[in-house]
């Protein structure tokens, strides 16, 4: 088949990326969330925005 694998581990590969998108979506929430919370606690620790 192309590039030489079979259909099923197509198949994997598909059903491997399809879950995975919805936990980098939900990483990304989080991690905006860190940083947005790290960049308020610095503002709050030093008195001010530099």
């Amino acid at each position: 088949m192309f590039l030489g694998l079979a259909w099923y581990w197509w198949l994997l590969i598909a059903v491997v990326v399809i879950v995975s998108i919805p936990f980098k979506v939900k990483f990304m929430k989080w991690w905006g969330r860190r940083q947005k919370e790290q960049n308020d606690n610095h503002k709050d620790k030093w008195g001010g925005e530099e």
